[in-house]
Parts: C-alpha cells; structure tokens; sequence
C-alpha cells in the first residue's frame, strides 16, 4: 500500500472549437442587436400608456432595466467590451426615427410628452453609463 495519494485525471476540456466558439459569438452579437431594435418597439408604444387619464413612466423603468440586461447580454454572449455598441446602436436609430415627423405630420415622441423624453435620456444614460463601465473594468482572460 502506498501512502502517496493516486493522481486524478482531470477529464478533457469541453470547450467549443474556435469554429463553434465563432458562431456562438456572432449569434449572440445578433441578439443583442435584435433584442435593442425590440426594446426601442416596445418603449415607444409604453411611452403612451395613461392610467385614469395621466401618463405613467413605465417606458422610462423598461429602458432603464432592458438598457442593463442588453449591455451585460452583449458584453458575456461576444465577450468582448465593446460589444454594448451592439443593443445600443438600433435603439438610438429607433429613437431618432420615432421623433423626427414624417412627410404625413406623424410623430412617435412629442417634445410635449414628458415620458418619450425621460425614457430618451434614462435609455441614453443606461448604454452610456455600461458603456463607461466597460472601459473602466479590468480585462479579463476571454478577450482576446
């Protein structure tokens, strides 16, 4: 008998393939960017919503939230920093699209509707504010 303890072997790695490990991340870039272009719909049409007749900001809170959960979303599924850029990108388009009036005299958010422009500057500082936090944060060992 021996007193020195026997060796595990550790069992292989699992990890994705350079291949599958690119897919995964485009796939999850492509998400982000379709979940932002969602988000900036369903704020629009939440930025309208009244309750015994007076707006209520619930846009605002769902930019706020949907602005964190898109940027971290972004940031692990590409693993990269910049990746926030991805959510971000269609829902400013969305934005400056919805409050520019079009040739029929239709306007998505008024400059008299004080919940469009709240929910303007909450989701603009939310993508700003993870943006900002990306930068600020120490490199981990995915980026590459």
């Amino acid at each position: 008998m021996s007193v020195v303890p026997e060796e595990e072997t550790a069992p292989p790695s699992r990890r994705p393939g350079p291949a599958l490990d690119l897919a995964l991340r485009v796939a999850g870039g492509v998400i982000a960017v379709v979940g932002g272009a969602l988000s900036g719909v369903l704020e629009l049409l939440l930025a309208t919503v009244r309750v015994g007749g007076q707006l209520i900001g619930v846009s605002v809170l769902v930019a706020i939230g949907a602005g964190i959960a898109l940027s971290w979303f972004a940031r692990e599924a590409v693993g990269r920093r910049w990746a926030v850029v991805l959510p971000a990108l269609p829902w400013f388009v969305l934005m400056a699209v919805a409050s520019v009036r079009t040739s029929e005299g239709d306007l998505l958010i008024s400059g008299d509707n004080w919940v469009g422009l709240a929910m303007i500057v909450a989701g603009a500082m939310t993508f700003a504010v993870m943006g900002f936090r990306q930068i600020l944060a120490p490199p981990t060992g995915r980026e590459g």
